[in-house]
């Protein structure tokens, strides 16, 4: 409670001596689903803006957020996926995105299954990056940890036009091409076009190359009524270099160089095409604005990993949001209602898994695939072997939510929200063959033996997000917030099938509760962020090891307290 009163302090001192400064502040566009100065959010929010994309010409998203205070993006390779980790939540996830969700333009690029592609993500083409760290969220479901947003520029916009090409290193390159014109006085268009590559040749199997172009259209009605559309395509190749033992990293560190490594899979890959498509209209009626939005994406991956190789080319997603906003009036200020509801759907049909075709085996190599005693050693190509799984999968979440935002004093800017989504999955395989991590009843030694057969997965989870949070004006350039946030998270399938396959029994959904309190300052000179939180965990999904078998279970109780600060200060105009 001493630090609540000394942030109150202090900031009260700041405001006092700095009462006549300029203000200066980010925009947040979506943390509340109306646009917001940052200081005014009351909860933690970071936002990187156009200028500091182009100055420091980012190419991924994870460049954009990993200075950001409580936020990590680990990439183990040159891929555009990194692994996320905000305050702690996603940092039991080997790779990926768990417990975060992300989202572009209002579109979750964050599957019901915790899956992101970053593959179609073209930074040349974002506006703004948006963090808010913590639950209760009303633009999120699924998602304990927090939010990524991605704000893409939009096809109104002006003096768009550029080539940009550049060189470097290691075959490296990158270009974009953007061009915007308006057709007439109602309609407009933008074509964005980028390509990277990266031949990486100091480290084994670790080229990357992509290709983005899409096609944005907007037209205004003459009720003033806005309609835009995207049209994207993304073709992406990304070697997954081989992982290395704590003497092969020495060797590299000391030489640059990494071929071989005592790794099996040394082929390890994600190539992927993905088709987008986005189309929102904002009309406003009186004190109502709808935006409904509606987007489906096609997308298929050949995916070589650890001990088996995916091949998936059928997956669709279809979704849409009904978003409203209702201007009224509250304790005689102005207060914005917002509401709506959303649903979504991915379908996977026959994705199959496939065993490694050519590799290198250590011990004998004689018998079927139930009584094998070599070990693989390692691969010596990605080429598809026996087809080792099928499998079709739906996951499909549906939900609603509000928020009320008024002031009850002048000062004091009040957030009431709740988000309420319902998701299922709903899975049908075959596992006909599996890969022994280590001994069995068939086996001794690391080769394929025969799988589990037939399996189905039909699990459904309720997740609720309730948060309130309150913001008080010290001044114009200080403002103190407090907020109480909760969210759940729903297992995802791969958790449910390791726990079905293992017949470890099913899985509880995890609850996140958030306290926290901060000091916003913004002056024309400096600007700083202070976050205290403690976030409270229960039923949290861990992974448990069986000798080499791994399934999941619901831990007791997880607590997380953590202090944030971030600060820049202007050493001229």
């Amino acid at each position: 409670m001493k630090l609540v009163y000394s942030l109150i302090a202090l900031g009260t001192i700041f405001a006092t001596c700095h009462a006549e400064t300029i203000v200066l502040d980010k925009l947040s566009v979506t943390a509340t689903k109306i646009e917001r100065a940052t200081k005014d959010v009351t909860q933690s929010i970071d936002v990187v803006d156009e200028k500091d994309i182009e100055d420091k010409n980012i190419i991924f998203a994870s460049e954009a957020i990993n200075s950001i205070p409580g936020v990590i993006a680990e990439n183990t390779s040159n891929s555009s996926s990194p692994r996320l980790i905000i305050r702690g939540a996603g940092l039991k996830s080997r790779y990926g995105v768990r417990e975060i969700m992300v989202i572009k333009d209002g579109v979750p690029m964050t599957d019901p299954d915790s899956f992101t592609r970053f593959d179609y993500i073209d930074m040349q083409d974002v506006k703004a990056v948006e963090v808010q760290k913590g639950p209760g969220s009303i633009a999120a479901a699924n998602a304990t940890g927090g939010v990524v947003q991605l704000i893409t520029k939009s096809v109104f916009e002006e003096n768009q036009n550029r080539i940009k090409l550049g060189f470097g290193t290691e075959h490296s390159s990158q270009s974009n091409i953007k061009f915007a014109k308006a057709l007439d006085e109602n309609n407009f268009m933008s074509f964005n076009f980028s390509t990277t590559k990266n031949d990486n040749d100091w480290r084994k199997n670790n080229k990357v190359d992509s290709l983005q172009f899409g096609i944005k259209y907007g037209h205004i009605f003459d009720d003033e009524s806005i309609l835009e559309s995207e049209l994207a395509y993304t073709e992406s190749n990304v070697d997954l270099p081989a992982s290395m033992t704590e003497s092969e990293f020495n060797i590299f560190k000391s030489t640059g160089k990494q071929g071989d490594t005592s790794s099996a899979w040394q082929h390890s890959s994600r190539d992927s095409k993905i088709l987008f498509f986005n189309s929102k209209l904002e009309k406003e009626f009186g004190n109502l604005i709808m935006k409904p939005r509606f987007y489906i994406n096609s997308w298929e991956h050949f995916h070589p990993v650890t001990a088996m190789i995916n091949d998936s080319d059928d997956n669709v997603v279809l979704g849409a949001d009904l978003e409203n906003n209702y201007s009224h009036k509250l304790f005689e200020e102005d207060a914005t209602l917002v509401f709506g509801v959303t649903a979504k759907q991915d379908r996977t049909r026959e994705s199959k898994k496939y065993t490694y075709k050519d590799y290198s085996v250590t011990g004998p190599t004689v018998g079927a695939f139930a009584t094998r005693d070599y070990t693989i050693s390692s691969t010596l190509s990605n080429e598809k072997g026996d087809l080792a799984n099928v499998e079709d999968s739906t996951s499909t979440l549906y939900g609603a939510y509000i928020q009320d935002s008024f002031k009850p004093t002048t000062n004091t800017l009040v957030d009431v929200s709740l988000r309420v989504d319902r998701v299922s999955f709903d899975v049908d395989g075959n596992e006909i063959l599996k890969y022994n991590w280590g001994g069995s009843a068939f086996t001794s030694a690391n080769t394929y033996y025969t799988g589990g057969g037939l399996y189905s997965i039909n699990e459904s989870y309720t997740l609720v997000s309730p948060k309130i949070g309150i913001s008080y004006a010290l001044s114009d350039t200080h403002s103190i917030y407090s907020s109480v946030a909760s969210a759940n998270q729903a297992p995802t399938d791969n958790e449910l099938k390791a726990n079905k396959t293992n017949n470890k029994g099913t899985l509880d959904k995890t609850t996140s509760v958030n306290y926290e309190i901060g000091l916003k300052a913004r002056d024309v000179k400096y600007s700083y962020d202070i976050a205290l939180y403690q976030n409270d965990i229960s039923d949290e999904v861990t992974a448990t090891k069986d000798g080499f078998l791994t399934y999941y279970q619901n831990a007791g109780k997880t607590q997380k307290r953590g202090l944030e600060f971030t600060g820049s200060y202007n050493l001229t105009s």
